[in-house]
């Protein structure tokens, strides 16, 4: 609970969280763990209560209705984060109305890719997509059991950690040519709780590396294929 506390005063932040399904939840108990103050927010008093022991505060409240959302003095919290999962309509117009009380940034979780395009309309601060972001850490890693974490830059491109493999070991960057085989980058080598970011040609990969590689999606899934089969 107190990760967060020493440093520059970043605990003085307040962030509410609306909706306490599995991905609500999850933020707000992480940004609670992290010495920040949370408001949780449901329509379920149920929901509500299963979340009130480890958050700031945590009220049950319609938010679509305009006036209820309103008494909640959102406009003074740094950060919203709209999390409400099955109900589409209820997620654009609690945007709508976070909106136009000025809150100052509004994440909101989106369903699919129309859903996105909407919030982004009406003028959502950041959209996730925490299903099919998921869905791509698992695709990724069924392509290789070396690849720990896939995180997606763009439709374009992405960041792969790859834990190295038996072949990668013994030999240096010069020696993997990755940038000339794959055409990705190897941004840096994480070794143990150490992360090296500046990279030499000479650097020898050991057991238990990480390298953390970036490139174009298709790159990256190639490489991936090739160091699994390899």
């Amino acid at each position: 609970m107190n990760r967060a506390r020493e440093g520059c005063g970043l605990a003085k932040k307040q962030y509410a969280v609306i909706g306490m399904g599995r991905f609500g939840s999850s933020v707000a108990h992480e940004l609670s763990e992290l010495g920040f103050e949370v408001l949780a927010i449901d329509i379920s008093e149920q929901r509500i209560q299963e979340v009130s022991n480890w958050v700031t505060h945590a009220v049950s409240v319609d938010t679509t209705d305009e006036d209820a959302l309103r008494s909640l003095g959102l406009r003074n919290f740094d950060v919203v984060v709209v999390a409400i999962g099955e109900d589409i309509q209820a997620s654009i117009l609690t945007t709508i109305i976070l909106k136009e009380l000025g809150v100052p940034k509004i994440i909101v979780k989106a369903r699919n890719d129309l859903h996105g395009k909407v919030l982004n309309k009406i003028g959502a601060d950041k959209v996730v997509f925490p299903e099919r972001d998921m869905g791509l850490r698992v695709a990724h890693h069924l392509l290789s059991p070396n690849v720990l974490e896939y995180i997606e830059l763009s439709s374009d491109y992405g960041i792969v950690e790859l834990k190295a493999p038996d072949s990668m070991i013994g030999r240096n960057l010069r020696q993997l040519e990755i940038r000339a085989r794959y055409n990705c980058n190897v941004l840096a080598i994480k070794r143990g709780t150490e992360m090296n970011i500046a990279l030499s040609a000479e650097d020898i990969i050991r057991s238990g590396d990480v390298l953390v590689i970036v490139g174009r999606t298709e790159d990256v899934a190639e490489l991936e294929i090739s160091y699994a089969e390899g």
